[in-house]
Formats: C-alpha cells, sequence, structure tokens
C-alpha cells in the first residue's frame, strides 16, 4: 500500500508538466523485453541505418565520420540515468506516423561541442542555443537516413517528428519506463571521437523488430508441444488418427506423399493428434484438392516474372512548365546586411548629425546577403561604375541560418 509520498520519477514528471496517476502510485509495473530474434532483425537494421549515417554527418560535419556498430541493450530509466553524465544534451525526436513512439537522443555536453564545433565553423563553441540547435539539425538530418533505410526494410513510411533539443540535468530527462538503449561510438577525422546514444521505447522498438521479421518466437515444436500440453521436447503420440481412421503415413501416401517425403516436412515429429487434425480431416484441409505439387511440394519450378517500372527520367509536362512561370515574375525583397549593433533607447534618442554607430562586422568581412529577411549568402563589397555592388561568395548551409537567427 502506497504511504502516500511520491517517487523521484514522478516528481519529475511534475516538474516538466506531466500528471501522476495517484491509483497507480507504487504499483509495479511488469517488466518488458526483446526476445533473440527481435535483437538480431532491430540490430540488424540498425547496422544498415548506420551506414547511412555516416556519411549524413561526414557532409554536414565536412569530416570524414564513421558511426560504429550499434550496441543493444534493455534499461529502464534508473539504469539509463546511472550510464549518463551529470549534465546531458536531450534531443526528443519521436516516430510520429508509419510506426509511432517515443524516441530520443543523448549526447554529453563535451561531445556536444564536439559535433557541433565544426557544424558552426567555430573552434572554441559553448553550450548555448546556437549550439543546441546545431545538434537538433544533425539529429534530423541523422534520423531521417536511419528511418529512410529502416522503412525501406520493413515496408512502410516512417515519419519522425521535429527535434526538441535542451540541456538539462540527467535527473530531468523525459525518457520513462522500459526503453531499449542503444550505443554507438562515432570517430571523426582528426582523432576525436564520442559516444552517442539512441533511445526508443520499448513498444516502439518491438513493432519495428517485429515488421522486420523479429517475431519468430521459440521453434515449432516448442509451440505444438505447448498445444497439446506435453512438455518441450517430449514424445508425441504416431499412432495415427485414431478412431479407427487411417495411419498417417497412409493417409499422406493417398495425398500424393511418401514417407520420407514426410519426414522432411517434420510432420512425423510434430503429430497430427496434437495439431488437432483428427477433428479436421485432410479433406477439410484441401491437402486432396491443391495436390502436392501446389504446397510446392514438387519439381515444377514457381513462375516468376520481371517487375516493370514506370520511367522516372521522363520530361517536366507543359501543364507543370506553366505552373512553375506563375511564379517567376513575383517580387522578392533582397537585402544586403552591413553589420548590426544592438543600442540603449537613451544612446537612440542622443543621436544626431556625425554620431558614429559601430557595427559588430569586421573591416573586410564579409557581409550578408537575404532574401525576404532570411540568410541565404555571403559576399563582398565591390564597386561597378561608382555604385556598390556584391559579388557572392559564399552560399550558406542551414547552420548558418540557425546561427544567423
Amino acid at each position: 500500500m502506497s504511504d502516500g509520498s511520491l517517487s523521484q520519477d514522478e516528481i519529475d514528471a511534475l516538474l516538466l508538466g506531466g500528471s501522476v496517476d495517484s491509483s497507480d502510485a507504487g504499483a509495479p509495473q511488469a517488466g518488458m523485453s526483446l526476445s533473440a530474434s527481435e535483437e538480431s532483425a532491430l540490430k540488424s537494421l540498425l547496422q544498415s541505418a548506420s551506414e547511412s549515417q555516416s556519411g549524413t554527418l561526414s557532409g554536414m560535419m565536412g569530416k570524414t565520420v564513421t558511426v560504429g556498430s550499434p550496441g543493444l541493450v534493455v534499461v529502464d530509466k534508473e539504469t539509463l540515468q546511472g550510464s549518463l553524465e551529470d549534465e546531458i544534451v536531450e534531443i526528443k525526436i519521436d516516430y510520429k506516423d508509419g510506426v509511432s513512439g517515443p524516441h530520443f537522443y543523448y549526447l554529453s555536453t563535451s561531445d556536444t561541442l564536439k559535433l557541433a564545433g565544426p557544424m558552426i565553423g567555430q573552434d572554441d563553441v559553448e553550450l548555448n542555443a546556437t549550439a543546441i540547435s546545431a545538434i537538433g539539425e544533425a539529429i534530423s538530418q541523422i534520423t531521417g537516413a536511419s528511418v529512410t533505410v529502416i522503412g525501406d526494410k520493413i515496408g512502410k513510411t516512417i515519419m519522425p517528428d521535429s527535434p526538441d533539443g535542451q540541456s538539462i540535468p540527467k535527473s530531468m530527462i523525459r525518457a520513462t519506463g522500459d526503453m531499449v538503449k542503444v550505443d554507438y561510438n562515432v570517430s571523426v577525422e582528426g582523432g576525436d571521437s564520442l559516444n552517442l546514444i539512441e533511445v526508443f521505447d520499448i513498444s516502439l522498438a518491438k513493432e519495428i523488430a517485429s515488421l522486420a521479421g523479429g517475431d519468430a518466437g521459440p521453434d515449432m515444436m516448442a509451440d505444438l508441444s505447448a498445444m497439446a500440453g506435453a512438455p518441450s521436447g517430449g514424445a508425441m503420440d504416431m499412432s495415427g488418427f485414431g478412431g479407427g481412421q487411417p495411419s498417417m503415413d497412409q493417409s499422406m501416401n493417398q495425398s500424393g506423399m511418401n514417407q520420407s517425403g514426410m519426414n522432411q516436412m517434420g510432420m512425423n515429429q510434430m503429430g497430427m493428434n496434437q495439431m488437432g487434425m483428427n477433428q479436421m480431416g485432410m479433406n477439410q484441409m484441401g491437402m486432396n484438392q491443391m495436390g502436392m505439387n501446389q504446397m510446392g511440394m514438387g519439381q515444377q519450378p514457381p513462375n516468376v516474372q520481371g517487375v516493370q517500372l514506370p520511367d522516372f527520367g521522363a520530361a517536366v509536362t507543359p501543364s507543370e512548365q506553366r505552373n512553375i512561370g506563375l511564379l517567376m515574375d513575383v517580387s522578392m525583397e533582397l537585402t544586403v546586411e552591413l553589420g548590426r549593433t544592438k543600442w540603449q533607447i537613451k544612446d537612440i534618442l542622443g543621436m544626431g548629425e556625425g554620431t558614429i554607430i559601430e557595427l559588430d562586422k569586421l573591416a573586410g568581412e564579409p557581409v550578408d546577403i537575404l532574401v525576404n529577411h532570411n540568410l541565404i549568402a555571403k559576399g563582398e563589397v565591390v564597386v561597378i561604375d561608382e555604385n556598390f555592388g556584391v559579388r557572392v561568395t559564399e552560399i550558406v548551409s542551414s547552420i548558418d541560418r540557425l546561427q544567423k537567427g
């Protein structure tokens, strides 16, 4: 019986805006785990995805990045917290379509800066909003690469949610319940290495593994023994169908199979009485009508036909060209920004002729080129026939846009 006090997990949930069901407080929860086949299927999927993630991170950082083989373990919240440093960066990026469920990434603060620095283009980057935004962008990109690979394997289109990143103490993590923790060792060109932790809700992990074919469960003998009420691996009644019915060998010979063929199918070990065949009868199963060739037991090879794919290289249709043409005359505001500064109101009120405004740009530093107030490029100021102009020197990346914002 609960004494009415709240556990640390319940306190954390309240601090994060959640609620606590008093009827469940202190009630033990049944743990979940992955079967060997589920773990193997999930690990194989993540291994395939890590190769795509390596290429994605390499392109974003401008360095060769290698995401190592995943290591899987089922943990609860307390165990996960014990494996984290006191201060961590948490990126919540749930799966919301195709398959759905909570999904997180965790990095230490030092590993976060190792990734954010090259992306922002600074050596001594601080753990601020810009760095966390950069990591959120990186996690969004590698998650996109991962779900593409996983979706292709399981035959579903998976859509992740937008990343939600924060720097928090480990006691405030949002992951709860049973979960699958996946550890990756990430090597970065230049000698740096870091540990990236991916966390799946256990139900999400089992759903993905099941779709990947990891739900085979125990072998057929154990299932049939359970159906018959016999111990696994025990002897089964091979006396035939009973009640004056012909023996199994005789019935199957009448269906076009000899005793050798039955042994190859494992039917002698299974026993037809345990499968409920005595009540159904072979004719009720449609065995006589199907014939063994239709079951794949004959020698006739299957009829295989090639897949006809559509032509993806078709040119743009005239109507699509007209649609694009509708936007060609739309005007957009292009602004060249020399620099910025911040003043207090009293300084602005004191501004007059001859006042010098010092900007945050150094002499010779590239100026910003914005379209509809969105940074798209950088350039250098030039003079053309006594008029100022700007020569574009760089098209900015998404990380630069985040930093600018």
